[in-house]
């Protein structure tokens, strides 16, 4: 799996996380909304253990396929249709989803903290130090 791209689809779910806390807030007071959560990391552990630990690199499609390749998962949408708090229906917990945005921004700066990382170490792995 390619550190980049996984951390270009972390990114991306976080992103969608952050545009459904923020929904799910514009929507608190909504008869009969259902709030919604973004599935991302539990994705990526399932399909991290279900893949082999060691995968070949291929540089010619000529050549064997050695382990497996995974691909990087996508970010799911949830809607949590059994819980009820509110007598309008509705199951959105402000408080709740103001720590769920908040932890979401620490995750999201850890993320783009990583990416400016991987670049820079790209970057000096190509021009070098100086």
């Amino acid at each position: 799996m390619n550190t980049i791209g996984l951390l270009q689809s972390a990114l991306t779910a976080s992103s969608l996380r952050q545009q459904t806390i923020s929904n799910n807030i514009a929507n608190a007071e909504t008869p009969g909304y259902k709030a919604k959560k973004v599935l991302f990391e539990d994705i990526l552990k399932q399909q991290l253990s279900n893949q082999l630990k060691f995968v070949g690199n291929r540089t010619d499609p000529r050549h064997f396929v050695i382990g497996q390749a995974s691909n990087i998962p996508n970010a799911k949408i949830v809607e949590d249709a059994n819980s009820v708090m509110q007598n309008n229906g509705n199951n959105v917990d402000v408080d709740s989803e103001m720590t769920e945005m908040g932890k979401n921004s620490l995750w999201y700066y850890t993320l783009t903290q990583q990416v400016n990382s991987e670049f820079q170490n790209l970057s000096i792995a190509i021009k070098g130090r100086s």
